[in-house]
């Protein structure tokens, strides 16, 4: 499917996938930086959601639908997710709803809800607190203004919030955190000397989400 989206400077169209579920409510999934929604981790992960009961809508950001490998103004993506959330409600208008996202994704989804998106929570598949080796510089100015519950899901060797005790430190000026960490996982949650195939490893998050939804 194509979602509308009015950007400042032109109305563009980004894909989406979506997959009806059983009643437990609706996960829209935004991919991170580096890939789109047809990435495998992506893929497993919003198929465990759907065996579980829940609707999925994955979708690409503009840039990604464009081609390029960057990604364009966090405006833009803003703007995305506030689309793309009015577009599952059109879909299912009487479910829950949770944004979903691994790295930018789930920043950019914090951000727009930091902003006014309403959604009933967010879950981050990897926040990228900041850059790797750069703990000086972190991404949580916004995060204490979000009123709706949040889930990190967290690999405890992510280079992305190390050290741990920052993380920790940013959580706690949060109104409504809870992380789930997955020992020894990157950013990936790839685990050293337990090799798993992408799909595999977003599959094994699905009952995280679960759990945090119920």
């Amino acid at each position: 499917m194509l979602i509308p989206v009015e950007l400042p400077n032109a109305a563009v169209s980004v894909s989406g996938v979506w997959s009806a579920g059983s009643g437990r409510g609706t996960v829209v999934i935004a991919h991170g930086a580096g890939a789109g929604m047809e990435h495998p981790f992506l893929t497993g992960f919003a198929e465990a959601l759907n065996a579980l009961g829940f609707s999925t809508l994955r979708f690409n950001f503009p840039y990604r639908e464009q081609g390029r490998r960057m990604p364009g103004p966090a405006t833009h993506a803003i703007t995305t997710w506030h689309a793309v959330v009015a577009h599952a409600h059109s879909l299912a208008p009487e479910s829950p709803l949770w944004a979903a996202g691994k790295s930018y994704g789930g920043r950019m989804a914090s951000m727009a809800v930091a902003g006014g998106l309403a959604v009933d929570g967010l879950i981050y598949l990897g926040y990228p607190l900041h850059a790797p080796g750069k703990p000086e510089k972190p991404r949580a100015e916004h995060l204490p203004a979000i009123a709706a519950p949040q889930l990190f899901i967290e690999g405890t060797n992510d280079p992305f919030i190390q050290p741990l005790s920052q993380f920790e430190e940013v959580l706690a000026t949060c109104q409504d955190a809870r992380v789930a960490w997955i020992e020894g996982g990157g950013h990936s949650f790839e685990v050293k000397g337990n090799k798993r195939a992408p799909e595999v490893v977003g599959a094994s998050l699905a009952p995280l989400v679960a759990a945090f939804v119920a």
